[in-house]
């Protein structure tokens, strides 16, 4: 009689035995993360615009994280890019939450993640603009599932905070003859609520006073007084906006880890006409590309070496992964 050994599992008996711990999970190469290109910087430093500039160079879309442009109305008083500005660049996220609705960041997170994967799926790539920095910190830093798909290179606008403050006020004094009085009047709450939904945004509750008081039989010296200190309520409050997303930033550089491309934008904004979008492209659009190119992984050949404005600018992209 010829005696069979028993089968001895694989399970208890392992075919490879590697020494130091090793296993073969070891040899198993990482997932490779899809990239985005996150434009951050204060309100009204041109985010819109690099993230267009760069959407129009590279195979991209765009995805908003404003969270007053997320709403439908109020175009003036958000200052959402027009149709014509997009440059026929599909834009996601933009328009499309009831203004009495509650928006969060975890919603924003939610709707984000779908419309990045969806633009990933097509090939092309995602670029996340605008001036909710909690909205970045919230899908960046926080949401697991983001963090372990995607790679992040941020590219930050930055102008001097007095020249930017003067460019904030005569855009709200432009924003006033384009029709933010008229689009704000539509959304005049009697009842005082500016606490949630659309109505939060600067240009509605400082014209509360002047609302409530139009249609009274009072003297037109008087009211229009009320307009102007409304006007400049707006033109206020958008300033100290610009100074707490600008230190927000830093912050976030600072306590999360972050490695930020810097690109200085204040000579465009000092000069006028055809040298101000020469500077533009000189300090911002063109480095920007460069430094998503090299983000990429795309080869660059004889490319120079763009023009330092802080200790965070290099030609090496600033690049954020799932583990800070």
């Amino acid at each position: 009689m010829i005696n069979i050994a028993p089968f001895v599992s694989c399970k208890y008996q392992p075919l490879i035995n590697f020494r130091d711990g090793l296993t073969i999970n070891r040899f198993i190469p990482p997932r490779r993360k899809d990239k985005v290109v996150i434009v951050i910087g204060a309100t009204g430093t041109g985010k819109s615009r690099l993230s267009i500039d760069l959407a129009n160079h590279f195979s991209a879309e765009v995805v908003n994280s404003d969270k007053m442009q997320v709403y439908k109305g109020l175009d003036i008083v958000t200052n959402k890019v027009t149709e014509e500005e997009t440059c026929g660049i599909p834009h996601h996220l933009l328009a499309f939450v009831d203004p009495n609705e509650t928006f969060t960041a975890t919603d924003f997170c939610q709707h984000a993640s779908l419309a990045v994967d969806s633009i990933t799926r097509k090939g092309q790539l995602p670029i996340i603009a605008g001036g909710s920095n909690s909205y970045i910190k919230a899908l960046v830093n926080d949401d697991i599932e983001f963090k372990s798909r995607y790679e992040c290179c941020f590219l930050w606008i930055d102008v001097k905070l007095e020249l930017l403050q003067r460019f904030v006020s005569e855009r709200v004094d432009k924003m006033v003859k384009d029709g933010l009085v008229e689009e704000a009047r539509e959304f005049f709450n009697p009842d005082g609520d500016y606490t949630s939904g659309i109505r939060r945004a600067i240009g509605v509750p400082e014209m509360d006073e002047y609302f409530r008081n139009e249609d009274k039989l009072i003297n037109e010296d008087a009211l229009d007084e009320m307009l102007q200190r409304a006007i400049e309520n707006i033109k206020t409050n958008t300033c100290k906006l610009a100074c707490c997303q600008r230190e927000n930033i830093l912050r976030l550089e600072r306590q999360l880890g972050w490695n930020i491309n810097r690109l200085d934008a204040t000579e465009a904004f000092e000069k006028k006409g055809g040298e101000s979008h020469q500077a533009w492209r000189r300090l911002v659009s063109e480095p920007s590309a460069r430094f998503v190119h090299y983000f990429l992984g795309e080869e660059l050949l004889n490319i120079p070496t763009p023009p330092s404005s802080s200790s965070s600018t290099s030609f090496l992209p600033a690049v954020a992964t799932a583990t800070h």
